[in-house]
């Protein structure tokens, strides 16, 4: 028996696509969100311990901060830039996910929440992209913020 009738016996044998039906089962949802929220509850708490290397550790390799406009790209970019960040005893801010949202592949997410000073006041609010890495964790590859709207104020910025 040649090398292709061989393969059509075997692709034609009883139950030989029994296993080609089978698709892996749609990721739990509701558990990668939170994983993603303690991921991203760990990464703001990096800041609150003043802990640098692990906030470096929750920052993928090809992340992008957009930084007002000017985008960091790269970790490199992204440490140079928030290392003024971690300079003092206290951190300068704190931010927390309220929103947690995960792509029905299961491989990305969306983060967003407040970023309060010390004192409580809410001053911004970042937006966060969550990658799952292969091995299974999750990394930031894409992170902005933006000014929060004092809407007491008529809607001007504090």
């Amino acid at each position: 028996m040649n090398r292709r009738s061989a393969l059509l016996a075997a692709a034609t044998a009883p139950g030989a696509f029994a296993l080609a039906g089978c698709a892996a089962p749609p990721p739990d949802l509701t558990s990668a969100a939170e994983q993603v929220r303690a991921s991203e509850i760990a990464f703001a708490a990096s800041m609150g311990a003043r802990d640098f290397n692990a906030f470096a550790s929750w920052i993928a390799d090809d992340a992008t901060f957009v930084n007002g406009g000017k985008p960091l790209r790269g970790k490199p970019a992204v440490l140079m830039h928030w290392e003024r960040f971690f300079r003092g005893p206290a951190a300068p801010f704190l931010w927390k996910p309220e929103i947690i949202e995960v792509l029905a592949s299961g491989n990305l997410a969306y983060s967003e929440g407040p970023v309060s000073l010390p004192d409580g006041r809410v001053v911004s609010r970042y937006v966060s992209t969550w990658r799952r890495e292969p091995a299974g964790g999750w990394r930031v590859v894409l992170d902005n913020g933006f000014d929060a709207c004092d809407c007491s104020n008529n809607g001007k910025k504090n």
